[in-house]
């Protein structure tokens, strides 16, 4: 049993952290289809500072199919740290060159979806 839950937590691991690619790897891209398969229809981003920008779904598509963030991909080196996965929801903290953010992910039907993120630029 504890071999089975073990390789559900891996597993879960993996996906969450490729919902993470997707998300940063999409916005570095200009990737669209990525960016949407990562976000939750509710997502939440909010830039950290004296007031609290902060970014829907809807707007995080926009500036992705605009091309904003290829720029900040010159360097694309992500550390991915999974801090916890527990049932359907986990938490990620990524570094990179130009962001440091904490991710928070939601187990959907459609799988592992970025439901809020708090990030500020490094």
């Amino acid at each position: 049993m504890e071999a089975v839950q073990s390789s559900r937590a891996k597993s879960d691991e993996d996906a969450v952290v490729a919902t993470v690619r997707d998300y940063f790897e999409g916005w570095f891209d200009g990737d669209p289809v990525r960016m949407e398969r990562a976000l939750h229809k509710d997502l939440v981003k909010r830039r950290a500072g004296i007031e609290l920008g902060v970014t829907t779904k809807e707007w995080m598509l926009e500036l992705t199919r605009n091309g904003e963030g290829k720029e900040d991909g010159v360097d694309r080196t992500l550390d991915i740290e999974v801090e916890d996965v527990y049932g359907d929801i986990a938490s990620v903290t990524v570094s990179s060159a130009v962001y440091h953010e904490y991710v928070q992910l939601v187990r959907t039907r459609d799988g592992w979806k970025i439901a809020n993120a708090l990030w500020q630029p490094t």
